[in-house]
Parts: structure tokens; C-alpha cells; sequence
């Protein structure tokens, strides 16, 4: 078979993601519907600009009321769950991740063993919950009390947990308990069996193998083309828990030759890439204007991201203010299948305002009236995703 053009990848990749072509309103059901096709949504703390989450669901449903994610954590439509990294997953994989929190059980990846560093904690805990309902770290008491594996590291001060708030945070790793909803983005955690739906709970559970591998194709499916790297770096579990960077792999042997995936030669004569079966690589260039949280899934995998899309990806708001090249909080701009700038935003909700502190267009990109008017357009969507009165430049 000839090997595959760049540019038909870049289309496939940006096309799969479903991306809404112009602004719109969407409800519960629509956010569902994109969580579900993109199979995870990442969570962040940031808003200089808006949560991550919100930019990345609004790019694809359309602009949405602002207690519709919790509405739908309350409703045991989707859950909070360990994927890329901390994210919204549909309730229906719940049973796909049985083997990692099992796994997670034995010790916490961030806290280490808390069960035996706190003997008793995790039954008062439940028990707390169990009384009380839905509870967060702040309805316990206690003094920061890091893990003995963080002491004089750089991570100690981040990490210092209180003994109920770190017995919270691995009760949910290991699935004993969930994210019930957020208040003012605070977790509130209650018993699985009073959040997630009885068909949800009482699905039958996959074998390891069988769970990975389903995994593998919803992640080939929500994204289009992935490398191996990029597979496990989509569905971090496998990197974390099942031997890193190759962990995919015998898994994507094992899937070709079930014929549900296959691999693909690029025109770049590096690795083959991995895609669905069968899947159409005559896509149409698509025509969204659109600001992408730095931590939107078409961006996931920073090698990947610069194969594929030509665009270095870089996230800079960890960066000391001298060392930053673009700004703070960048959000990619992408036209069409490119991504051809990136714009430092802030938003000052006092003042109704979304502030454009710099624009960088990517090299080898000329402006244009036509680049200049989907600028405007993206700006005036993300204005109306955060809630804001006007655009300053």
C-alpha cells in the first residue's frame, strides 16, 4: 500500500475530534454526547482563561450551563476517573478500568500505602460517608502529613495531604469511592453504589487483556490515528501500570491481526501509525476556528502533536515568567486542519473582559484578512464559552 501523506492524517486526526464548525448552545445530553466521543476530557485547576474541561467540551458540544458537569456526575451519567490524567470518562467505561484501580488498591501512586500508614482511617472515612452522604477532604479534620516517599523532595510541599484528604484521593483510585460532584471545584466523594447507575455497576468485568484492548480501539477511535507512545500516553494507566512507553505494543499486534485495527506507513518513512479498521482517509478539510485548552486531546503527546499536526506544543504556566517563550496561559489557535498561532489570553471576569496579552503566528504562516477574521471569530467563541462581555487586544 502507499505510504499515507501527512496532510491526510492531520485531516483525519483534526476531523475525528468533532469539532463544532460555529458557535452554539448545547444541554446536558450534547456535553454527554461529547465526553462519550471523545472518550475522556482532561481536568485542570487553571483559569487564568476558563476550567480546561469547559474550553475543551464547549470547542466540540457548543457553549453549556455551567452546573451541567456536576448535574452529570450527580446523575451517574459520567464519572471522574484516572485516563490521560485526572478526567471526565463516560459511566460506561467504569467496568473497562476495574483492572487499574485494582492495582491502585495496593498503594496509592501519589500517597504510597495509607491504609497501613493510617490503620482505621479508611473505615472511618467510609463510615463518615456512609452516615453523612457525599463528603469532601474539608468535612475532615486533620494536619498536612506528607507521604514518607515525598520528604525533602521538590514535590513535599505540593503533596502535603492531610491524613483524611490522602485516605479520600486513594479510596477513589481504587474505586471504594467516587466523585459524587464538585462544589466551587471542590470534590465531594460518596459510595459508588449511590452515584453510578445499577447496569453500570453489575456490568459484567473484562479480564486485564480484554479491558486493555478495548481501551487500545476506543482510543485509535476518539482520536483517529495514534503511534503506540501516543496510545499509552492517551490511556495513561497503561503506561503507568503495565510497563511504559511499550506497554501497547503486543496488545496492537494482537488487535491487528483480529483485523480491528490496522497500521499505516506515512510518507515520513518513521513508525507506522495506528488507526480503526477500514477507517475513510479522504476526509474534507474541515473549517472550525477555534482557541484549544493547551490541554484539548488533539494536543496530547508532544512528539505526536509535532509529527502530525507540524506544531511544537509547549505549556508554559509551570515556567518561571523569564523563561516563557509565548506567555502564560497559550491556547493554540487552530484554523482549518492547522494549528497556525497560539494566543497568551487572560480572563478578567471583573471588568467583562477577555484580554489578548500577544498573539505568535507559527512560522512559515502569513497574515491574511482571512486568518485575521477566524482569529476574531475564535475570540468572540471563547468569549461566550467564559461568559464574558467583550474581546480587548
Amino acid at each position: 500500500m502507499k505510504p499515507v501523506s501527512i496532510s491526510a492524517i492531520r485531516r483525519l486526526t483534526v476531523t475525528t475530534q468533532g469539532y463544532a464548525a460555529r458557535p452554539r448552545r448545547a444541554g446536558a445530553d450534547d456535553v454527554e454526547a461529547a465526553i462519550r466521543r471523545a472518550g475522556c476530557i482532561q481536568l485542570d485547576t487553571v483559569t487564568t482563561v476558563e476550567r480546561s474541561h469547559r474550553i475543551a467540551i464547549s470547542s466540540r458540544a457548543g457553549t453549556y450551563p455551567v452546573g451541567t458537569v456536576p448535574r452529570l456526575l450527580r446523575e451517574g451519567r459520567i464519572i471522574e476517573g484516572w485516563a490521560h490524567a485526572l478526567c471526565l470518562v463516560p459511566a460506561e467505561d467504569w467496568p473497562l478500568y476495574a483492572w487499574a484501580r485494582e492495582r491502585m488498591r495496593e498503594e496509592s501512586p501519589w500517597h504510597g500505602d495509607v491504609r497501613t500508614r493510617y490503620p482505621g482511617l479508611e473505615e472511618q472515612v467510609l463510615g463518615e460517608i456512609r452516615e453523612r452522604g457525599p463528603l469532601g477532604s474539608r468535612d475532615f479534620e486533620g494536619k498536612p502529613d506528607p507521604a514518607p516517599h515525598r520528604a525533602g523532595t521538590s514535590s513535599e510541599v505540593m503533596w502535603s495531604w492531610k491524613p483524611a484528604k490522602q485516605m479520600l484521593d486513594a479510596l477513589f483510585a481504587s474505586g471504594d469511592l467516587v466523585i459524587a460532584d464538585r462544589v466551587n471545584f471542590q470534590r465531594r466523594y460518596d459510595l459508588p453504589e449511590r452515584v453510578l447507575p445499577r447496569d453500570v455497576l453489575e456490568a459484567p468485568i473484562p479480564t486485564e487483556e480484554e479491558a486493555v484492548r478495548t481501551l487500545i480501539v476506543k482510543a485509535v477511535r476518539a482520536r483517529g490515528a495514534l503511534s503506540e507512545v501516543a496510545i499509552v500516553a492517551h490511556v495513561r494507566p497503561i503506561w503507568d501500570l503495565l510497563g511504559g512507553a511499550k506497554a501497547a505494543g503486543p496488545h496492537v499486534d494482537a488487535l491487528v491481526a483480529e483485523g480491528r485495527l490496522e497500521r499505516l506507513a506515512l510518507e515520513d518513512g518513521r513508525a507506522p501509525l495506528v488507526v480503526d479498521a477500514g477507517v475513510e482517509l479522504n476526509r474534507p478539510r474541515p473549517s472550525a476556528a477555534l482557541l484549544l485548552t493547551p490541554f484539548d486531546n488533539l494536543l496530547w503527546g508532544h512528539q505526536y502533536a509535532a509529527r502530525v499536526l507540524g506544531f511544537e506544543h509547549v505549556i508554559e504556566l509551570y515556567k518561571p515568567a523569564a523563561q516563557r517563550r509565548y506567555g502564560y496561559y497559550v491556547l493554540p489557535f487552530l484554523w482549518r486542519d492547522r494549528i497556525v498561532g497560539r494566543a497568551d489570553l487572560k480572563s478578567e471576569r471583573k471588568e467583562g473582559s477577555l484580554v489578548v496579552k500577544a498573539f505568535h503566528l507559527e512560522t512559515g504562516v502569513r497574515r491574511s484578512a482571512a486568518l485575521d477574521e477566524a482569529f476574531d471569530r475564535a475570540l468572540d467563541r471563547l468569549r461566550r464559552t467564559v461568559g464574558l462581555e467583550r474581546v480587548v487586544r
